[in-house]
């Protein structure tokens, strides 16, 4: 298990966090997501520790609340020590009835982040992330409730997820000129079959030194390679919304491009749709999660891969994004400099 710093701050995790969106829910959505109870969470977390993870991730809508709860109390069960695991938990979404049990205002985050720490039993919370864009709340509102609760001892560090590369930007620019907590890091969606955020998002990523964290890496067991077509009754991608939006063309084309590499390396192809993204230097940490020990140790796996540069050549060309605008024009015109406005060297010509 490799670990990489947060962004900017310092703070080393392991390159695979352990999510927790399979820990909890009895009915609809949550249940087909996992639903799994104590015993069974305290078996995940203990997997994971054991392999070098010392980073989990859950949030506060995860079966409304249960994720954290079973989260929390799993830690106390195996015994592990504060200091030797990094907590990360999300708000945004609609927690209670009323107009203000959701979004990232001060109000809310306030009320949000003390409800999270009486489920998880903990007296702070190592990044606490927004866990959408709240249109109602101006940006630099939603940064002064952070900041406050990061002054408050509550908090360590904040994030954001599932914002666009421009909000993120915007972000950073008002908690530099207003003294604020900055973004340590973004949650965002990145597998081999989807790597849209490739135009905007990562680019801002690296130059602004910004972690990423990438979730549901297997779009939703999409890219585990158990099927090419449809997906089980039993799977993520069944039920309630649980779906994401992969083109099935274009991920068929990433798993064919994955299965012989998957047998030349002697591992799962979800093991090297992992891999890969371990591959990529924007990628702080890989959030896996699973229903099963099996599949968890399946995922741990990954990280004992080492592609070679013809493999990442062959995946690269399966999921390669088609050319988009102003993408295509920059690319165009080349890494232009001023010394190209001068005629080239005598008898280059």
């Amino acid at each position: 298990m490799r670990y990489n710093p947060l962004g900017r701050t310092g703070l080393f995790v392991s390159e695979l966090a352990l999510g927790t969106m399979t820990f909890g829910g009895t009915e609809g959505m949550w249940k087909n997501m996992g639903g799994l109870g104590q015993s069974d969470a305290d078996a995940m977390v203990k997997t994971a520790i054991d392999s070098g993870i010392n980073f989990i991730d859950t949030a506060d809508v995860y079966a409304s609340g249960k994720s954290e709860e079973i989260a929390g109390a799993a830690l106390r069960n195996l015994g592990i020590r504060r200091e030797e695991i990094v907590v990360a938990t999300k708000a945004f979404g609609q927690m209670t009835g009323n107009p203000n049990g959701r979004g990232t205002s001060r109000y809310h985050l306030m009320n949000a982040v003390d409800a999270s720490l009486a489920r998880l039993g903990l007296d702070h919370i190592d990044l606490y992330q927004i866990h959408g864009f709240d249109a109602a709340t101006p940006i630099e509102e939603q940064l002064r409730g952070l900041d406050a609760i990061v002054a408050s001892g509550r908090v360590r560090y904040v994030g954001v997820s599932n914002w666009a590369a421009w909000q993120v930007m915007k972000a950073l620019g008002l908690s530099e000129r207003h003294g604020l907590a900055r973004f340590a890091s973004l949650q965002a969606f990145y597998t081999l079959a989807t790597r849209d955020l490739e135009r905007e998002i990562v680019p801002m990523l690296k130059a602004e030194g910004v972690g990423l964290m990438v979730w549901s890496p297997l779009a939703g067991g999409l890219l585990s390679g158990k099927y090419r077509d449809g997906a089980p009754e039993d799977g993520r991608l069944k039920g309630d919304g649980a779906g994401l939006p992969v083109p099935k063309a274009r991920a068929g084309a990433v798993i064919d491009a994955m299965r012989p590499i998957a047998e030349a390396h002697g591992a799962s192809v979800a093991q090297v749709a992992i891999a890969w993204l371990l591959h990529q230097p924007v990628v702080t940490s890989v959030i896996v999660g699973a229903k099963r020990p099996d599949q968890l140790s399946d995922n741990i796996g990954a990280c004992t891969i080492v592609l070679t540069p013809d493999d990442l050549a062959a995946l690269g060309t399966a999921s390669a994004l088609p050319p988009e605008y102003p993408g295509w024009m920059i690319a165009n015109q080349g890494a232009f400099r001023r010394g190209q406005l001068n005629p080239p060297p005598r008898g280059a010509e």
